[in-house]
């Protein structure tokens, strides 16, 4: 199929003439309400009057902003950009009162032409945006009342596998937004390998609830049921955030063969759905349970299995997968036939960037490493040592380096980082260009095993450790703290650089938080686990703690909002003078628990 198409466009086109009158997407709020539904050649007419009214503005090789509410309009807007040659540029509509910081940042970075959203959105759009000089000079465009005889106007552009289809602005986990330059080659790549690594088909439906402007939803849950020419079910991450239920009765009501989200999304239906509600659910078609763009836990994973094994979920329809969006989407993944690749190590040399697998019988200090598959076909995977760019031994964790179509053209814009990211070479063979992600990692035979993120590993004493190890400790430390919700990272004062950990607290706690037995928890675990102890901590209120849009933790936002003093604190005992005086006495206690552990390892 890679070879048919050469881009995009040409797969719609081509399921609009083959399979006009078969069903492309329906968005739903739940089972028993169907909001909206297409057609392959309903979206391709949609996308053929889109098209018709940006040529007739000029847009041509312009940029585009999408800022659409979840639902198909987003979809007909992006292949309207698609059909017309124009740059697509996805991102999150802003909210009423809502600062634009990264929606500011990318338009100053992308300078698109027009704005694309609904109707509905127009108003409130226009009304934000008259408040900023550089926002309320653009067009906007409302798309959804467009009249569909514009498409008969439509000029078939020149497009090939090189022509650029979209930019994919960054998560920005770990700096400012970029926006990636993905081709129509890059995607029909990444497509074919999905296809391969899930081992999909024609009957392989859909059902998803991701944000459709991030990756994952638009190259995962809209191009990949296109690519196949399966229909897919949408919902919007709110309809899934406010009942979790939801997802799963789509998924069982539909018959799905593939769905999928971040760790999160396992977790909080695990802890929301309650037995009834099991007890209703039928998920034995559900093949591919893919798990990405945050840390994959082996314990998420053996509690969701657990739940839901009465409703026919097999443990071995977990895919922990890995991608980002500088390649496209996917990288590496696993058989989706058989059970996630887990391998033990010994944690003191994990923190050395060494790998040593554990021994059973004689070591206690131990972690469990998940396996995010092996690299899908005609990628290369390599790990190299950050500083000097050579290759890592096998028992060592470095940077992984990426090669192959998927990989994207660049940063638009940005030559410089470019250059640095997009084209870098091993210094001891000379083999290049790689991607440099930015994540560590190591390999364990042809297994790929993520260990974090180079820019957020904390060093203290010359120890390496990861964030999210430490924030699963912490959150697991006392039931009053919200998993998946915490950030831990390091300021430097006095000349050493100290841990801090800020930690959203569950709603149900608020009125009833016991504060000091909180603190005491989370101190005596995060010594008992990683032998450190914490400098300063600081509990926010749900909700409120910095994440992308993926739902990553931006720990670097959440370090500067600590610095600024700018979190949403319900208790800080860095600022508070009484507080501090009770951490200065935890801190004591620490201390002893410390020597205490340094002298049983002696």
């Amino acid at each position: 199929m890679l070879q048919k198409f050469s881009t995009i466009v040409d797969v719609l086109r081509e399921r609009a003439l083959q399979q006009k009158d078969q069903r492309a997407y329906t968005f739903i709020q739940d089972t028993d309400t169907e909001l909206a539904n297409l057609t392959y050649e309903e979206l391709d007419r949609q996308a053929r009057a889109i098209a018709a009214q940006l040529q007739g503005i000029g847009a041509t090789g312009q940029r585009a902003l999408l800022l659409y509410p979840s639902g198909l309009e987003f979809i007909a807007a992006f292949f309207g950009c698609l059909y017309a040659s124009v740059v697509a540029v996805p991102a999150y509509p802003p909210k009423r009162n809502q600062k634009m910081s990264r929606l500011q940042a990318i338009v100053a970075d992308a300078q698109p032409q027009v704005i694309l959203t609904t109707e509905a959105l127009l108003t409130n759009i226009k009304s934000q945006f008259s408040q900023n000089p550089e926002l309320s000079e653009l067009q906007c465009l409302a798309t959804d009342n467009i009249d569909l005889v514009q498409a008969d106007s439509w000029q078939e552009t020149l497009l090939c596998s090189d022509t650029l289809a979209f930019l994919q602005y960054t998560s920005g986990s770990t700096g400012t937004p970029k926006g990636v330059m993905v081709s129509h080659g890059n995607l029909l790549h990444n497509e074919h390998l999905i296809q391969k690594g899930f081992d999909h088909d024609s009957q392989s439906l859909f059902v998803g609830w991701l944000p459709l402007f991030h990756d994952m939803g638009l190259i995962g849950n809209v191009l990949q049921p296109l690519y196949l020419s399966t229909p897919c079910i949408l919902m919007s991450p709110e309809a899934f955030l406010q009942r979790p239920l939801r997802w799963l009765q789509a998924i069982s009501h539909y018959k799905a063969h593939t769905s999928g989200g971040p760790n999160f999304a396992y977790d909080l239906c695990t802890n929301k759905i309650t037995p009834e509600q099991r007890a209703t659910l039928d998920l034995s078609s559900w093949q591919v349970a893919f798990n990405g763009a945050e840390p994959v836990r082996t314990e998420t994973m053996e509690r969701f299995s657990t739940a839901f094994a009465s409703c026919g979920f097999r443990h071995e329809a977990f895919y922990p997968c890995y991608g980002m969006a500088e390649t496209t989407l996917i990288v590496s993944g696993g058989n989706p036939k058989a059970l996630p690749v887990l391998k033990t190590v010994q944690k003191a040399a994990l923190e050395e960037n060494r790998i040593v697998l554990a021994n059973s019988a004689k070591d206690t200090l131990t972690q469990t490493m998940i396996g995010c598959g092996q690299p899908l076909e005609d990628l290369r995977v390599v790990i190299v040592h950050p500083e000097t760019m050579t290759s890592c031994k096998p028992d060592e964790v470095g940077e992984i380096w990426v090669s192959g179509s998927s990989v994207a053209r660049g940063y638009w814009n940005r030559p410089e980082q470019t250059e640095e990211t997009f084209r870098a070479h091993l210094r001891d063979t000379g083999e290049g260009p790689f991607l440099r992600t930015g994540d560590l990692g190591f390999l364990h035979d042809g297994e790929l095993f993520v260990t974090g993120r180079l820019k957020d590993i904390i060093i203290i004493r010359g120890q390496n450790h990861y964030p999210q190890d430490i924030e699963l400790t912490v959150e697991k430390s006392h039931p009053a703290l919200r998993a998946g919700c915490g950030a831990a990272f390091t300021i430097e004062t006095r000349g050493q650089e100290r841990l801090v950990v800020v930690q959203e607290v569950e709603r149900n706690y608020l009125r009833k938080l016991d504060v000091n037995e909180v603190v005491a928890s989370i101190n005596q675990a995060v010594a008992t686990e990683h032998n450190l102890q914490v400098y300063a901590m600081v509990l926010v209120k749900t909700g409120s703690i910095p994440k992308t849009s993926s739902g990553k933790i931006q720990r670097n936002k959440c370090r500067s909002e600590f610095l600024s003093g700018s979190l949403n604190v319900l208790q800080d005992w860095s600022e508070n003078p009484e507080s501090k005086t009770k951490f200065l006495h935890l801190h004591t206690e620490v201390e002893s628990l410390l020597q205490q552990l340094q002298g049983s390892k002696q």
